[in-house]
């Protein structure tokens, strides 16, 4: 009885312990929470600025690329400047593109003080998991897990929140809902965070190259894929795989590169693990970019009607979370990634019996299983990077993963802009359905390739 009780108290996690990891979540679930809070108001802006979907759509896209460049610069930064530093800073950033894009004069202040919102937020993940790996030891899983927990159920309740503010005010309201999170965060962080040991960390030790390389090649990328909407760019698909290649044969060569392709090129498992997360993460954000302007344009819904559609999503995501994690807990994670991935395929295809004029409870039935889906893929995903990695690996391992949800989130965009860009049909949605379906049809054949749990151990 005696032992019982030790061993519980060992697996619980002390107060000091849980605010800390408080102080990080709520710094961690800004970035995924901006990143779809806007989706509902897309259409408000589109009237505000005198705007296509393919114009507003920058205001996604542009994010995503300051995100997927500031997630690995950021989690750099902490290591050579110090954590707790880093997550003041991005916390500092937040506050002040918060606090001026509601001014915005016009839609291009407003990218500006987006990508200053996305690179501050994005400091945010890398320093406060670097934190709780340094301070939290005995119960680091269950840290981790509910640092995990928060940045994917803010995602999928974004478009809700967002809604919910649209109807009692206006979109400067997504901007300004950040600062309960951002005070709470940096009033915890401030007092619970060690402060940095002295580190002979300078700017001269980053691959600043690199860096250039990868964001020039992002951005090359996402011109050829917003571009499609008007036609096929041969020059631009050139330069962008040009572009690729170069950044693999440099990175290859640095002993400390800024996106570690060595690691890639050993760890096979892995690196299709992350193709896997990024076509998962262009269906996924498709959905919750898309669907929301559909309501509002289409089925005529209005911002509050269309988040509580769009609760559907968020709402099964978090329902099926405990069942799914003790489904990895007895059987390993490709069993509930084969069921997710399938999932997805399902409420692709039942996307195609929306119509015009179609019912809100169909609407929200139909969502419902991508929900599901959503909730399987997004803890069964982690749990088989994790399998496949080792602890030493955790690090470089969760950047990476980071990065590869950035990509598909950039690829999702550029999706949107190619089939909404001039004008948003129920036959448009109707091709989106049918492009996620081929993605869910590829990810379910790369859950299928995945070892099972005992061939992980083994190996």
């Amino acid at each position: 009885m005696a032992m019982e009780q030790m061993a519980a108290k060992k697996a619980a996690i002390g107060r000091k312990e849980m605010l800390l990891i408080t102080a990080v979540a709520l710094g961690t679930l800004l970035n995924p929470l901006n990143t779809t809070m806007i989706s509902v108001a897309l259409a408000r802006l589109q009237e505000e600025f005198r705007l296509t979907f393919a114009d507003v759509s920058w205001l996604i896209s542009t994010y995503y690329l300051a995100s997927a460049i500031g997630q690995p610069l950021m989690g750099k930064w902490s290591d050579l400047f110090g954590r707790k530093k880093v997550f003041m800073l991005g916390l500092l950033l937040v506050t002040l593109s918060s606090s001026l894009a509601p001014l915005s004069p016009g839609f291009g202040w407003l990218i500006g003080f987006r990508i200053i919102q996305a690179l501050g937020s994005s400091a945010l993940f890398p320093s406060g998991m670097g934190m709780i790996r340094s301070q939290i030891t005995s119960n680091q899983a269950k840290a981790l897990g509910i640092i995990s927990i928060f940045s994917s159920t803010s995602a999928a309740f974004g478009p809700s929140l967002g809604g919910l503010l649209l109807h009692y005010g206006d979109w400067p309201l997504i901007f300004l809902c950040n600062f309960p999170f951002i005070a709470a965060s940096f009033i915890l962080a401030w007092k619970l965070f060690p402060n940095d040991p002295k580190t002979a960390g300078r700017a001269s030790d980053m691959d600043w190259p690199g860096v250039a390389l990868f964001s020039a090649t992002i951005f090359m990328w996402l011109l050829f894929f917003l571009s499609l909407a008007d036609g096929f760019s041969l020059w631009k698909l050139i330069v962008s795989a040009g572009a690729s290649f170069w950044l693999y044969r440099y990175e290859l060569s640095r002993s400390k590169p800024f996106i570690n392709v060595a690691f890639l090129r050993k760890n096979m498992n892995v690196t299709l693990i992350y193709a896997q997360f990024i076509l998962t993460n262009i269906a996924f954000y498709s959905i919750m970019f898309g669907i929301p302007s559909y309501l509002q344009r289409v089925q005529a819904m209005d911002p509050q009607k269309t988040g509580l559609v769009m609760l559907s999503i968020a709402g099964f995501s978090v329902v099926v979370t405990p069942l799914v994690s003790r489904w990895i807990d007895r059987s390993g994670s490709k069993p509930p990634l084969t069921a997710g991935t399938a999932l997805v395929v399902i409420g692709s295809l039942l996307m195609l019996i929306i119509r015009d004029q179609a019912s809100p409870v169909t609407i929200f039935l139909v969502l419902c299983v991508l929900g599901i889906a959503n909730g399987f893929n997004n803890l069964g995903m982690q749990t088989a990077l994790y399998d496949c990695v080792t602890k030493e690996e955790t690090g470089i391992a969760s950047g990476l993963f980071m990065t590869s949800r950035f990509i598909g989130t950039i690829l999702s965009s550029s999706l949107l802009a190619a089939l909404f860009g001039k004008n948003i049909t129920t036959s448009h949605l109707h091709s989106m359905a049918w492009v996620c379906a081929v993605l869910g049809v590829l990810m379910l054949v790369l859950t299928l390739r995945m070892p099972g749990r005992e061939r992980v151990k083994s190996g």
